[in-house]
């Protein structure tokens, strides 16, 4: 910025100086040369100008070309360069209260690229997403390449800056460098996973710190799969998870509301309409702020709570399903997630009958959403009967994270699957990727074998959307529809999609 500064004010002093105005000063400053006593300065400088002014078409060129240069662009940093650039940009977020992030972004399966185009190609290939991620950036952020298929973005500090922006900037990222690349007559298809670490206060953090974290976030995010986004805090819980005063502190938090759901909306591909939202759980901490699952569920399950997590999902979830009834909301159902652990209490079923009673509710409105991994691991007795005799109660039967785990096609009969859910690492780019489209494809016509309806999740972008409305899939739930969010939100929400799709045409049918 400072450079920038320089440059314009330098254009301005050339520009002044060489321009016909300032012929007039000529006379005046002789006059004031000879008035006090400098006649042989005088002679001598009027003798040199003429022949500045003969050399006048080549300075004015010369300005021309100053006048006209492009202003300073962000340039790709060495290692050492962007890690004094990080300190500099922890030192101003200490010092003047502002905030920053740290990306890291990693071009999918790299070394099979290498293996299918050759090396050459995908050096090419590099260089031009390193140019698209400079364009991407403004000429004050840091762009650093660490290796052959990784890149870290420094976003020079904000007064204002959260996770929803952040997470903005890693889809527009990804926007960017996911389009299909030209080389060599070669079409290459793009994918990167993006990590991020928000930094909100810079005390006692170092550059290698933030960095380490920005990269712990990325391969969190290479674990969901190709296209994926995923953040870390700057620093780990201070306190071990497993320490006694965090397994109380997540006691308390669920005693005292702090631990509530938050409902994110699946929508059908063919009207629009809400088919339900999924109750995800979210701790609104009271220093802390908002605090994700990825960051307490494991604080849960060592204090063994998810039973206790389940029923505040589920009583919270039957509470906002009567309040939009009240309201005149059309929402059929409500999904909560169940673990082993939930699945395994014989009084589950009495339980849930309780509370279905206690809120005035058919079976058919709650949804249970059982990851596969837990179906295709059971050798508990008492977790298939009570699989089972929900399916009878009249609850309907989510396979979640369909794809990941190893069940059987048969336990999707077995155990009365209503709905399997497409997992996120299928969906992404499904707009842009042909062998993605060809896995959803067999995915849908199995469920179409066993009479099963199909969610896919995880959905980010206008494109996999399409794409999945397109394929025949029925719901589809992520970012790109809306994010989860507090029961007060989706009042406002609801009648905003409604609107919303009064004016779209519906699509009818799927193409397989």
């Amino acid at each position: 910025m400072i450079e920038t500064k320089l440059l314009q004010g330098r254009r301005q002093v050339v520009h002044w100086v060489t321009s016909p105005p300032a012929l007039a000063f000529i006379p005046a400053l002789g006059l004031a040369m000879i008035w006090f006593g400098l006649k042989g300065v005088t002679l001598v400088l009027f003798s040199i100008i003429p022949a500045l002014y003969l050399y006048q078409s080549h300075l004015r060129r010369s300005v021309h070309r100053l006048l006209t240069a492009p202003d300073p662009e962000p340039v790709m940093r060495g290692y050492d360069i962007f890690e004094e650039g990080i300190e500099q940009v922890i030192s101003h977020v200490a010092s003047k209260d502002l905030k920053s992030s740290l990306f890291c972004v990693e071009i999918d399966n790299f070394q099979d690229l290498c293996d299918q185009y050759g090396r050459s190609t995908m050096q090419k290939t590099v260089k031009s997403i390193g140019e698209r991620l400079l364009a991407s950036v403004r000429d004050i952020d840091l762009v650093c390449q660490r290796n052959d298929a990784q890149f870290a973005v420094c976003i020079a500090p904000v007064r204002y800056l959260n996770t929803v922006l952040c997470r903005d900037m890693a889809d527009r990222f990804q926007q960017t460098l996911q389009e299909t690349i030209h080389i060599d007559g070669e079409r290459v298809p793009m994918s990167v996973s993006i990590g991020f670490c928000l930094i909100s206060s810079a005390a006692e953090v170092t550059a290698a710190a933030w960095l380490e974290r920005s990269v712990s976030a990325l391969a969190k995010a290479r674990e969901q799969g190709p296209s994926a986004i995923e953040r870390l805090p700057v620093k780990p819980p201070a306190v071990p998870p497993s320490s006694p005063d965090r397994r109380e502190e997540i006691r308390q938090a669920l005693r005292s509301g702090q631990i509530q759901p938050w409902f994110q909306p699946q929508i059908s591909t063919h009207t629009g309409e809400i088919s339900g939202f999924e109750a995800l759980a979210r701790w609104v901490h009271p220093t802390k702020g908002i605090i994700l699952p990825s960051d307490f569920l494991p604080l849960v399950d060592q204090a063994d709570l998810f039973e206790q997590l389940a029923e505040t999902m589920m009583r919270g979830g039957f509470a906002a399903l009567k309040a939009w009834d009240n309201a005149g909301f059309d929402v059929p159902a409500i999904a909560v997630n169940f673990s082993g652990p939930e699945l395994s209490n014989p009084a589950l079923i009495e339980k849930i009958k309780w509370e279905l009673d206690h809120f005035d509710l058919n079976p058919d409105r709650l949804v249970i959403e059982i990851l596969e991994t837990v179906v295709s691991n059971v050798d508990d007795d008492i977790i298939t009967k009570n699989i089972h005799q929900l399916e009878q109660l009249g609850c309907r039967i989510d396979l979640d994270d369909f794809g990941t785990g190893q069940a059987s096609i048969g336990a999707i009969h077995q155990f009365g699957v209503t709905r399997i859910k497409i997992d996120r690492s299928f969906v992404a780019r499904a707009d842009r990727c042909s062998k993605q489209k060809q896995v959803i494809n067999a995915i849908l016509a199995m469920a179409e074998h066993f009479g099963v309806e199909t969610l896919a999740e995880g959905v980010e972008t206008v494109g996999e959307h399409t794409a999945l409305a397109q394929l025949g899939c029925d719901h589809v739930q992520g970012f790109g529809i809306a994010s989860a969010m507090p029961f007060e939100q989706t009042l406002q929400w609801i009648p905003q999609n409604t609107a919303k799709i009064q004016h779209l045409p519906k699509l009818v049918g799927g193409i397989r």
